[in-house]
């Protein structure tokens, strides 16, 4: 792409009111080095480098689509490859510091409530409570729960933080406007949304490590560009959301000799739904979807609720969870279960696959050398379907299934029954159990049947021992699972949920 007039090759995004261009930078390098070593911005911790503990917590503004409007999220800077932050706005807590005269209301709420101590989380906690505090005119406990899930502190035991981000909307906020998040139609909006625009122009991010090098990053503005180029570079890595890529680098110290980003594709970041189908783009978040599927499937809201934490969802794309095939990946079981379908896409070729057939052996799927996944297809909802997802992990928030369970009843009352019954943690791939499907789908659902039923399960799968749980409590998990969902329909019940989110509160 030297020469090429369609494409810049420097990142450029903006910084307390200003646009920041950062040239000459090695793609792998993550926001959370470029900000700490390059920018001096230190405040951003750096606690585990992985996503887990939120000390690294920031909060990105993106310029949506045909509207005069930002939408903000928070994000962990330690996954984020800085190119990714291309016309994109950004906020450290350093921006909140530029507040005139006083602590931001955020800030005064965690010094009043007595809410840090060591001080190394603090950062990324008010980071996350800026986001929700710019985002909400109120708050509540378990909306405090879910937008801090991704933020662990070792001091203070967690009540004075709740009760700081309780406490932070009653604070004055007239100055608010200074931080230049648009919003309030005020002149540092228009100046945010200008500069914003003036990145938004629509051509495709090149970079290259010197002048003389070649090109090792691609972030391609439409999906032809982008299938010519992983045609071409069938070698180079695809990054979606980065939140395993991050890992990646940060921890195995991984090399990439070219990194293609899939974000800029306006198409693969889309949501359609048909009278057949939801069809997702292959780079629309988990954040971004979860709306959707819960209009659609509203018994997921404990599943999808624990699916991460909200920084990882604002990140990581549904099309990089299926595609990095691990046998641990919370989306698959769900997926499998609902009878999913893949577009793959290479060059101007496409054919279709049933997700079931995606996974060949442990993290090998189908794709073929310069094959990527273009969309997703699920289902709509099957009348009178009944839906049970379920995640056994050692944390309620923030941690890897050991068993990740789906079971998909159609056509109960018709005698036409069809079940789909997936796992994850349980095999070196995202696996059905067919026997089991076929034993059910063809008996009467009653006691002895289940009994039955469990006793095939128990053949189907051969799972390991390792650090999150033993091959036999996997195995009598999956077994507990399926008959906690088949009991439930064989006494006529209609909630399927292991727990309610909604019934998860203070004290309980």
């Amino acid at each position: 792409m030297q020469g090429d007039q369609t494409s810049h090759n420097s990142i450029r995004f903006v910084l307390d009111g200003a646009v920041h261009e950062a040239s000459n930078v090695e793609p792998t390098t993550t926001l959370l080095e470029y900000l700490r070593e390059d920018l001096r911005r230190t405040g951003t911790k750096e606690g585990c480098a992985e996503g887990d503990c939120g000390a690294c917590t920031v909060v990105v503004g993106e310029l949506e689509p045909n509207a005069n409007k930002v939408s903000l999220f928070t994000a962990n800077a330690c996954l984020q490859c800085l190119p990714t932050l291309d016309g994109k706005q950004l906020f450290t807590v350093e921006s909140l510091g530029e507040y005139p005269d006083s602590l931001h209301p955020v800030q005064q709420s965690m010094v009043d409530k007595h809410a840090s101590q060591c001080g190394f989380c603090t950062p990324g906690f008010v980071m996350s409570l800026f986001w929700l505090y710019k985002s909400q005119t109120r708050t509540n406990y378990n909306e405090l729960l879910r937008v801090l899930s991704g933020n662990i502190c070792r001091c203070t035991g967690y009540r004075p933080i709740l009760d700081a981000g309780l406490a932070m909307h009653a604070y004055e906020s007239e100055r608010e406007d200074w931080l230049n998040v648009p919003g309030n139609d005020t002149p540092q909006d228009q100046h945010t949304l200008q500069l914003l625009s003036s990145l938004d122009t629509g051509t495709s991010l090149a970079l290259r490590k010197s002048p003389t090098d070649g090109i090792n990053y691609l972030a391609p503005v439409d999906l032809s560009e982008l299938a010519g180029q992983y045609q071409k570079h069938p070698d180079a890595t695809l990054l979606a959301g980065g939140t395993d890529i991050g890992i990646w680098i940060t921890k195995t110290f991984r090399k990439f000799p070219m990194l293609i980003h899939t974000g800029r594709v306006a198409v693969l970041k889309q949501i359609s739904i048909t009278s057949k189908s939801i069809e997702i783009g292959s780079a629309v978040t988990l954040t971004q979807l979860i709306p959707t599927l819960l209009q659609e499937f509203p018994e997921l809201d404990d599943f999808l609720n624990r699916f991460a934490s909200l920084p990882i969802r604002n990140l990581a794309t549904l099309g990089g969870n299926i595609c990095n095939a691990s046998p641990i990946g919370d989306s698959m079981p769900v997926l499998l279960s609902l009878g999913t379908e893949l577009k793959l896409r290479k060059g101007n070729t496409t054919r279709t696959m049933a997700l079931n057939e995606f996974y060949l052996d442990y993290q090998k799927t189908a794709l073929q050398s310069g094959e990527f996944l273009e969309s997703i297809s699920i289902p709509r909802r099957a009348k009178g379907s009944k839906l049970g997802s379920y995640k056994i992990s050692k944390r309620f928030d923030q941690d890897i299934s050991a068993v990740c369970a789906s079971f998909y009843l159609q056509n109960h009352d018709t005698g036409e029954r069809k079940i789909r019954i997936a796992y994850g943690g349980v095999a070196a791939i995202p696996k059905r159990a067919y026997a089991t499907e076929e034993f059910i789908n063809r008996n009467p659902i009653n006691p002895l049947n289940i009994a039955k039923a469990l006793e095939i399960l128990a053949t189907e799968f051969t799972p390991l021992s390792d650090m999150r749980a033993s091959a036999g409590y996997r195995s009598q998990v999956s077994e507990n699972l399926l008959s906690r969902f088949l009991q439930r329909i064989w006494q006529g019940e209609t909630d399927t949920r292991l727990i309610s989110v909604r019934d998860y509160q203070h004290g309980t």
